[in-house]
């Protein structure tokens, strides 16, 4: 059986500490869907768009990695394309708290599991929101988001 794993997200932009969560999880699957969750209600710096097109040049390198857009519950993407689990990162307790009870929502809604991965300590300071702080304020951000994508943001 095809081990298919599910990273969702906003992705608004990618950073180095997303690129580490794909670059794990294509380890160890056969196939990995980055999907980029849209969620009407929040405001974006990016449209799915432009994130599609920064995610797929981020993470070009990864044969068994493919980018997709969703609009709606991820637990019921993931089913639709077949996932075994979502994969989410953690930086710090805060993160965990809200990644256990997203992980239980969605065992109990589809019986999907959730395979929560911790951040290398070196990422774990890593944020779109902070990488959307610095822009704003337009300091650097080349140590936070991939090097091919500097020229874009």
């Amino acid at each position: 059986m095809k081990k298919i794993a599910l990273i969702p997200g906003t992705f608004d932009p990618v950073t180095l500490g997303h690129l580490d969560l794909v670059h794990f999880s294509a380890a160890i699957f056969d196939e990995v869907i980055v999907c980029i969750c849209v969620n009407p209600d929040k405001k974006h710096l990016f449209d799915e768009n432009e994130r599609k097109a920064m995610l797929e040049k981020a993470v070009s390198a990864y044969p068994n990695v493919r980018v997709d857009i969703h609009h709606g519950w991820t637990a019921d993407y993931a089913l639709a394309i077949g996932a075994q689990c979502i994969v989410r990162g953690i930086r710090n307790a805060t993160d965990t708290q809200y990644e256990l009870e997203m992980a239980d929502f969605n065992f109990n809604y589809k019986g999907i599991r959730t395979l929560l991965i911790p951040a290398r300590a070196e990422l774990a300071e890593i944020s779109s929101t902070a990488v959307r702080e610095k822009l704003a304020k337009g300091e650097s951000i080349e140590h936070l988001v991939p090097q091919s994508l500097n020229w874009e943001l």
